[in-house]
């Protein structure tokens, strides 16, 4: 949900309110790194950048933050950084201002995420491992057996 919610901030780089100062959204974003599920939230602001926080659902422990860029022609972009030593890079897309999807690579291996959507809305953009299943709501989710 941190992913949405990133997504969606990068999606507020279209606004005609650009570089107004102040102006932001806040999402919840879902992610899935080398196949540990990620939550957390994302915040955008007018001119197209934004930051991230996510957690490891299992490990809230591990921790990734990051920043990003957007905007609507060109889609988004940005890099993360974990608690671990891992270090990545994203590319995303917007469906709507708030809402979208994205992947990348980090240095623990792929990474797939959406932002501003319901765990089941979510589903079709986030690559879970095989044989796993995306259960819950909310705080609560969970990959667990299929």
């Amino acid at each position: 949900m941190m992913l949405s919610a990133l997504v969606a901030c990068i999606g507020l780089g279209s606004s005609p309110f650009v570089g107004a100062v102040g102006l932001s959204a806040t999402g919840k974003v879902i992610a899935v790194v080398a196949g540990e599920l990620f939550v957390g939230e994302a915040k955008g602001h007018l001119n197209g950048s934004g930051h991230f926080s996510i957690h490891a659902q299992a490990n809230p422990a591990l921790t990734c933050v990051g920043q990003f860029t957007s905007s609507a022609e060109a889609g988004g972009s940005g890099q993360m950084h974990c608690s671990d030593g891992a270090t990545g890079t994203f590319r995303f897309q917007r469906l709507t201002i708030f809402r979208g999807f994205g992947g990348g690579k980090t240095s623990r291996g792929e990474m797939s995420f959406a932002y501003g959507k319901t765990a089941a809305e979510a589903l079709p953009y986030v690559k879970l491992p095989e044989g796993k299943k995306l259960t819950g709501s909310g705080a609560m989710l969970a990959l667990v057996n299929s």
